[in-house]
């Protein structure tokens, strides 16, 4: 259970970004399903390029399977965009030939939603993402892409929330092979698991980021953060430009000087101008971390 704000709502530990051999993975989509079961998944999106699979007709082992694909229109400096839309029907085609932006108007207008697949990876800056509008997220962690060391995507989620795009973010395996298993997933917050629930919640942000921390309260009330969470050794509250609150860190006092547990983090948070965000962002012994969701803190006038 997660109690989101007010809220108390069951989780579920999702997979948004998976590959079979319809495309490009070595799974059949069967197998796919039957890995992410065995290891505890509640949620699993199949999202081959240009391809949607037929979830319907696979024995799902109790898994919410969501129809999905990953979607490749042409993007600025002739890098292709890669964007993975969600809750698409199994009977759509990819729109070859279609900008990036009517992809993601028509995956919306059918009912699906899209995310901004691993951007470092693909070499994009912030600005060229926020050309874009209509994504429900962007990847903050995706495990295929921590082999060239372009896993991470925090400071270009940073630089669009202090421009003003207030979007949440997903983790992600994007498997395709045994090495890209269970490194990052997305834990939902909903009444239940059906794919009504979690597009829903999705689309409200009810979730969070993680590669294994767990967040178990996060609260926002009178101009106070709370959040409680499983022990991690680094803590840190980031918002706007030079601003931020640490916590707790590894060795605070010098080096070897060790690290210590923490479960816990509450701030008053004060705004100075319109469009200031903050986020929590939570990192365990090893060395795997947690996001919060980024909210707005409202200017209180003095």
């Amino acid at each position: 259970m997660l109690d989101l704000y007010g809220r108390v709502l069951p989780t579920f530990k999702g997979a948004f970004h998976t590959h079979t051999t319809l495309s490009d993975g070595i799974f059949a989509p069967a197998e796919v399903v039957r890995l992410y079961r065995e290891a505890g998944y509640d949620i699993l999106a199949l999202t081959d390029h240009r391809k949607t699979n037929r979830v319907s007709e696979l024995d799902s082992m109790g898994l919410t399977l969501i129809s999905g694909m990953e979607m490749h229109p042409a993007g600025p400096r002739g890098i292709p965009w890669h964007i993975v839309a969600l809750n698409v029907p199994e009977s759509f085609e990819y729109p070859e030939g279609l900008a990036a932006q009517d992809m993601i108007d028509l995956v919306n207008k059918l009912g699906g939603a899209c995310v901004c697949a691993h951007p470092h990876w693909c070499g994009f800056t912030s600005a060229e993402v926020m050309t874009l509008k209509g994504f429900i997220g962007l990847e903050v962690f995706n495990t295929a892409t921590r082999y060239i060391g372009k896993e991470y995507n925090m400071q270009l989620w940073d630089e669009m929330l202090d421009a003003g795009v207030m979007l949440p973010a997903l983790a992600v395996d994007d498997m395709h092979r045994p090495r890209d298993l269970f490194r990052g997933w997305t834990v939902v917050a909903a009444p239940d698991a059906s794919p009504a629930a979690v597009m829903t919640a999705l689309r409200q942000g009810d979730f969070y980021a993680t590669q294994g921390p767990e967040f178990h309260f996060l609260h926002f009330a009178d101009g106070v953060f709370s959040a409680e969470f499983s022990p991690c050794t680094e803590v840190i509250g980031l918002t706007n430009f030079s601003g931020g609150y640490c916590v707790q860190v590894p060795d605070a006092d010098g080096p070897g000087s060790g690290a210590n547990d923490c479960g816990a983090f509450t701030a008053t948070l004060q705004a100075k101008r319109p469009g200031t965000w903050f986020r929590l962002q939570i990192r365990d012994s090893q060395g795997r971390y947690a996001w919060s969701n980024p909210i707005a803190v409202p200017v209180v006038n003095a």
